[in-house]
């Protein structure tokens, strides 16, 4: 269903092994570079209200600048205390160079 996806940004706007913030509907999205993939997720911690795109990346976690809590941003998976609800993740495509993102999952 094509009406689903969203152009988002450009390719380059998501450095290598890096996180930006962008707003899609009013609603905050991350997004990550990792090994040459992109990935979405929400952008506001589970546990708190702290902004992914604030965190630090390392591989493929990201760790929430408030808790120091980890998640896996290719699966949203919460890999430590004192998380314990995933991030909410979204479909990527990649097309002529711009990032698109289902929210309508």
């Amino acid at each position: 269903m094509a009406e689903n996806w969203t152009d988002v940004a450009a390719l380059s706007c998501v450095p290598d092994m890096c996180v930006v913030s962008v707003s899609i509907a009013g609603k905050e999205i991350a997004l990550y570079e990792v090994n040459g993939d992109i990935f979405a997720t929400d952008n506001l911690c589970t546990h708190g209200a702290g902004r992914m795109s604030d965190g630090f990346l390392e591989g493929d976690e990201i760790e929430c600048p408030l808790h120091q809590g980890r998640f896996n941003v290719c699966t949203g998976k919460a890999m430590c205390a004192p998380l314990t609800t995933h991030l909410q993740t979204y479909p990527v495509q990649i097309r002529d160079q711009r990032i698109w993102i289902n929210l309508a999952r």
